[in-house]
């Protein structure tokens, strides 16, 4: 912890070395994408993408998780976000990040016991909706991706994100990232379910 306090102490340094960005993002934001990631603390973002402050409009989930949209009338929080972002600030592109050694995704298709963890287990509940996402689950990577796409097609299910689809306004990528090397494959629709390493 004192290493993260010591680096907010001095955070102003930072700032007032690129003082003119800083002073633009008081105007507001207006992020390129919208970053659907796992809460995972190996997978930050801003060193993936390079992205500075204000590129980047972030979601993150155990899992990288995009819940379905919520049918009664109470909105969730990632509904929220997805909305917020699609609507107010025009994002033209949402990524879903999946990574590799992902312990929720990883969980799922090992079908571990999370009987100790109740809100978990709840959550990874909208991991598959149902759907078997790989066709060898024993192989994690694949599963990842797999599950990196399932959570576009749940996307699609949003309001927000049908609208700016039909506009031809948005673009849906699925990225999966290796912790261990930093490579960045995504998602190349035109080879069925096959992610190509950047």
């Amino acid at each position: 912890m004192q290493s993260l306090v010591e680096h907010a102490r001095t955070f102003t340094e930072h700032v007032a070395a690129n003082a003119k960005h800083f002073e633009h993002l008081a105007d507001g934001q207006s992020p390129e994408a919208l970053f659907v990631t796992c809460s995972d603390s190996r997978v930050v973002p801003s060193l993936i993408t390079g992205a500075r402050p204000g590129q980047l409009f972030e979601l993150r989930t155990a899992g990288n998780i995009v819940p379905p949209y919520p049918a009664e009338d109470r909105p969730t929080g990632e509904a929220a976000t997805i909305e917020y972002a699609l609507r107010a600030l025009r994002v033209r592109d949402i990524i879903v990040c999946g990574h590799s050694h992902c312990g929720a995704v990883g969980a799922v298709f090992r079908g571990d016991d999370l009987s100790a963890m109740p809100a978990v287990r709840h959550w990874l509940e909208h991991s598959t909706d149902g759907r078997d996402p790989a066709a060898d689950p024993d192989d994690l990577p694949l599963a990842i991706q797999a599950h990196a796409l399932a959570q576009l097609d749940t996307l699609r299910g949003y309001p927000a994100v049908r609208e700016r689809l039909a506009e031809g306004t948005l673009g849906l990528h699925a990225w999966y990232y290796e912790v261990h090397t930093g490579s960045v494959s995504v998602h190349r629709p035109e080879r069925g379910t096959e992610f190509a390493r950047l």
